[in-house]
């Protein structure tokens, strides 16, 4: 599945700020390794350009942009010409392995321990496997969940969005002995568009993308932040202020060429 191929993506976000507030937004795409883009980024108060301050984020060359700003409408817009090339699945570092083993806010691996180890077993492809056969038969895609709603949660509700279905494969695999973390993408032949969020689990030692919504093809699927859970990779986080009101929000990720196929059994990365 990691042929050479590309698209085009894109996201608007606009904001009236009544309060001096400070952001960071993640939606710039990865790049590095085999992930190249042509990218613009613009951010205005009241139509005038006031600029952001890159800040590497902890995994695989992300960014985050911080932007302060003044009360007033806040614009933030991002375009990419992606290209990428065939690359081999990222390997597992030590360091990689110890963070995405430890639960964290939304993915409280600690607590379902017990229910995993009733319910899966065997290699970690095989664990892999029942899992995300599990939450895609257990959870209902519904918008039921909310902001403080965790893997624990889900389970209880089975229903959620794609954060929910991220969050409850990744805490499941982590319960089982299985490295697991959670991906924010750029998912082309996604409906309706959105940002989009799946797991990584670390299978023979490199990691394999997971999307149990099966709502866009994993191959086409273009990084944009890596982390423990949905806290590490928001697109758009406030950091002080908070006098605030999202106005809008449109999102495009387009493949170039035809989108391809996705055997939801078949071993898959992202670059």
């Amino acid at each position: 599945m990691d042929t050479p191929d590309g698209g085009r993506v894109a996201c608007t976000l606009e904001y009236t700020v009544d309060t001096p507030s400070e952001f960071v937004f993640q939606i710039a795409v990865t790049t590095g390794r085999a992930v190249h883009a042509d990218e613009e980024l613009s951010v205005t108060r009241d139509g005038a350009e006031i600029g952001a301050e890159v800040v590497p984020a902890s995994h695989h060359g992300g960014r985050q942009h911080l932007v302060r700003a003044e009360p007033g409408a806040l614009r933030v817009h991002y375009a990419a010409a992606v290209r990428r090339e065939s690359a081999p699945p990222r390997r597992v570092s030590a360091p990689a392995r110890v963070q995405a083993l430890r639960p964290s806010r939304y993915c409280p691996s600690d607590r379902m321990g017990g229910f995993a180890a009733r319910m899966f077993g065997g290699t970690d492809a095989e664990i892999l496997r029942d899992v995300t056969d599990f939450v895609r038969g257990h959870l209902r895609y519904e918008p039921v969940s909310n902001a403080t709603t965790d893997a624990t949660d889900t389970l209880l509700a089975g229903a959620g969005v794609c954060r929910d279905y991220a969050h409850l494969v990744t805490a499941l695999t982590r319960a089982s002995g299985l490295p697991a973390r959670v991906a924010a993408v750029y998912a082309p032949g996604l409906s309706p568009m959105d940002f989009h969020l799946v797991s990584e689990v670390a299978v023979d030692g490199v990691w394999r993308i997971v999307d149990a919504t099966g709502l866009a093809p994993r191959a086409s699927m273009i990084r944009i932040a890596t982390g423990r859970d949905a806290a590490d990779v928001a697109f758009s986080t406030l950091l002080s202020g908070g006098g605030l009101t999202m106005t809008h929000m449109e999102i495009l990720a387009v493949a170039d060429g035809d989108l391809p196929g996705d055997d939801p059994q078949a071993q898959a990365s992202l670059r």
